[in-house]
């Protein structure tokens, strides 16, 4: 039986709970050609011939994620743990998404670390769980909570902490135009959130103050 994606209805600018009709992907391609010339090109010259197509291939690989169940991929869990209950902590995890406001690249690491209680996930189901929300349109602040409560309604553990540190393009190639300006965002969920103690160990396990 295949488990809903109960992100879905985020999926819908709309919240009617209608799911949005799926454009051609000769529509794609038409709207890519529009966008050019409205850059003020020509999407006939040789250099732009292929560039819809190639943008339209792009646009599949960029937001695969709405095709991805994040409850599917964390379902299977291991318990045979010999009663291992401290911190299990993934560092680093590279993401690549963008901006719902701009769709402009956001580019950066994911810290996500949990307290066990009878049960534990492969580790790289956590990367894979990252993958799943950063490949949609987003904003980082809602991307930090979605991994975080995701990963808590379904491990149902003692707690979950989630850092993002990311750089936005939509900032720094764009608008205020500030290179290098980076952004940190956190979710701290059960005892990272009540235990100043067991937050610090994870703030100093990743290096943050």
């Amino acid at each position: 039986m295949a488990i809903k994606d109960k992100t879905q209805d985020a999926t819908n600018p709309t919240d009617s709970h209608i799911p949005l009709a799926m454009p051609s992907r000769e529509d794609a391609m038409k709207a890519v050609r529009t966008l050019i010339q409205w850059a003020g090109d020509d999407p006939d010259r040789d250099g732009l011939q292929g560039t819809p197509d190639r943008v339209v291939r792009a646009y599949r690989e960029h937001f695969r994620g709405y095709d991805m169940d994040p409850y599917e991929i964390l379902m299977r869990t291991f318990e045979d743990t010999e009663g291992y209950d401290e911190m299990v902590l993934v560092r680093d995890i590279p993401f690549a998404s963008h901006c719902e406001h701009h769709i402009a690249p956001i580019i950066g690491k994911v810290h996500i670390a949990y307290l066990p209680t009878d049960r534990v996930l492969g580790l790289s189901k956590l990367a894979r769980l990252v993958e799943v929300f950063s490949k949609r349109l987003q904003i980082q602040e809602k991307l930090t909570v979605q991994i975080a409560n995701t990963l808590d309604e379904v491990l149902e553990p003692k707690g979950v902490a989630v850092v993002i540190d990311a750089v936005h393009e939509c900032m720094t190639t764009r608008g205020v135009d500030k290179p290098g300006v980076g952004t940190i965002t956190s979710h701290m969920v059960g005892a990272f959130r009540d235990n100043p103690a067991t937050r610090r160990e994870f703030l100093a396990m990743i290096g943050q103050r």
